[in-house]
């Protein structure tokens, strides 16, 4: 098990590099992540809704993302409360202090899916949560030594040296837990390291002699690499104004779910890309793309404003391009009802009116995983819906892809707009050179494979943790 000393210390990451390292040398190996809070999702091949890092981990592994790698899902509707997946299916909404009381029940699925997963593979790769430090959230743990402790896993600690006090996270996170839970860590990686190593050893020394545990390795900071990621938004998201690109904005919603969909436009080389802050100003762009989103009528309210539906008008009037995914579709339409209140207060809130239909939310989640083509031309999609809207009007009448399912989406009369409910619209070559085109770049150059990128850069972790983690201490835990 990998469990960090903060949030963002490479957990997802190295679970990820651990996973493809076991891979590669012809190990039956599988990810594990107990409880996830995170927008970011993907479908299982069992119809469930999982982590999209624990997916990412899938695929290092060569396998099929399933329900039973990340068995909790929490996707947070508000700042105090988050919708709660088991084993893949949307269960209830839940106040923080509600869930805290289900952890019990929480852990039953836990350790179900743990027991089935084990009598599959030979080494399962299991990601913590947060801190197993964080006191206030101790008691009837499932996320960190609470599982450690039921399960009987060794652990590894991590620690990001790049934000600075890597010494005093790792000695503050050992004082923190009970002597059990300290037995339990053979040893750390620290995570991230720039400069000359030698400058480094008299702290892995002392480190070493004050905790009497081992440091594993120290991996250096990897610039480039990319690891989708498991929620937090990209902040070193431009790729510059060189002339020539093609301008793509994403506004950064407070609920923005799935941003991992605009990775292939966020790394493509003819791509100036920015994720842009509510608070920023709007760029002049050539594509506006609405992200999806969790609370989707909050959501609009937000993007209303702070001025982004006059932005996206004149956006328009001026010849520039609109697509709207899954919450960005459904805002694009003339009503959203929520007569639920599945994501908040029961109503109905007016759309951007910029497609003829209108979106109904209901209780019964809309999960599954599709190919087909763009209707803009011959050109392959595929990916996976998650969404509890269904909408309906005449703009659907003009579908912007034809699936095996059906058609699906929408595009405006004048084919300014395109909306859809497909998460992974830019992520196959064919769909993303046809789209980007659309949007206006000319002069393309060789097709961008960013499934190949993705790949190249699991290729690369795996080198990077072969080449500085002490495996000779490491192997024996592993199988």
């Amino acid at each position: 098990m990998i469990q960090g000393t903060t949030s963002d210390a490479g957990k997802s990451t190295l679970a990820a590099g651990f996973c493809r390292v076991l891979y590669r040398r012809g190990v039956r190996v599988a990810p594990f992540k107990l409880q996830n809070m995170a927008l970011n999702s993907a479908v299982t091949v069992d119809g469930g809704e999982i982590g999209r890092a624990q997916a990412v981990q899938a695929q290092a592994c060569g396998l099929e993302p399933h329900s039973d790698m990340n068995p909790v899902l929490l996707k947070p509707a508000t700042d105090k409360g988050a919708q709660v997946i088991i084993h893949g299916k949307a269960r209830f909404n839940l106040e923080a202090s509600a869930y805290h009381d289900y952890k019990a029940t929480a852990m039953q699925a836990v350790m179900d899916s743990w027991r089935r997963l084990a009598a599959q593979y030979d080494c399962l790769i299991v990601e913590g949560a947060g801190s197993p430090a964080e006191i206030n959230l101790r008691a009837n743990d499932i996320a960190n030594m609470g599982f450690a402790e039921a399960a009987d896993v060794p652990v590894l600690l991590v620690a990001d040296i790049d934000r600075g006090g890597v010494f005093a996270h790792i000695v503050g996170t050992l004082a923190l837990l009970s002597e059990s839970e300290r037995a339990r860590i053979v040893g750390f990686v620290i995570n991230r390291f720039r400069g000359d190593i030698a400058l480094l050893q008299p702290g892995l020394d002392w480190l070493e002699q004050e905790t009497g545990k081992p440091v594993i390795g120290v991996l250096p900071y990897l610039h480039g690499l990319h690891i989708e990621a498991e929620d937090a938004v990209p902040r070193d998201a431009v790729s510059g104004n060189d002339a020539g690109k093609l301008r793509v904005i994403v506004p950064v919603l407070p609920r923005i779910s799935n941003h991992t969909d605009f990775d292939p436009l966020r790394l493509h080389p003819q791509v100036d890309f920015r994720f842009v802050g509510i608070n920023e100003p709007i760029p002049p762009a050539d594509l506006i793309v609405l992200p999806g989103s969790k609370s989707v009528r909050d959501d609009l309210d937000f993007l209303r404003e702070h001025g982004w539906d006059q932005a996206l008008l004149k956006h328009l009037r001026y010849g520039g391009k609109v697509v709207g995914v899954c919450g960005g579709f459904q805002m694009l339409g003339d009503l959203l009802h929520d007569p639920l209140g599945l994501e908040g207060a029961s109503g109905s809130s007016p759309g951007l009116g910029l497609l003829d239909m209108q979106t109904t939310l209901e209780p019964e989640k809309h999960l599954r995983r599709v190919d087909g083509k763009l209707a803009l031309a011959d050109a392959v999609v595929a990916g996976y819906e998650i969404h509890m809207g269904v909408s309906t009007g005449a703009a659907l009448q003009t579908p912007a892809l034809f699936l095996e399912s059906g058609a699906e989406g929408a595009v405006s009369p004048d084919g300014q707009i395109i909306g859809t409910y497909l998460h992974g619209l830019f992520d196959h070559p064919q769909a993303c050179a046809v789209l980007l085109a659309w949007a206006g770049l000319k002069n393309q150059e060789a097709a961008f494979d960013y499934r190949r990128l993705r790949e190249a850069g699991l290729d690369r972790l795996a080198d990077t943790l072969e080449a500085h983690l002490d495996w000779e201490r490491l192997n024996p835990l592993l199988i």
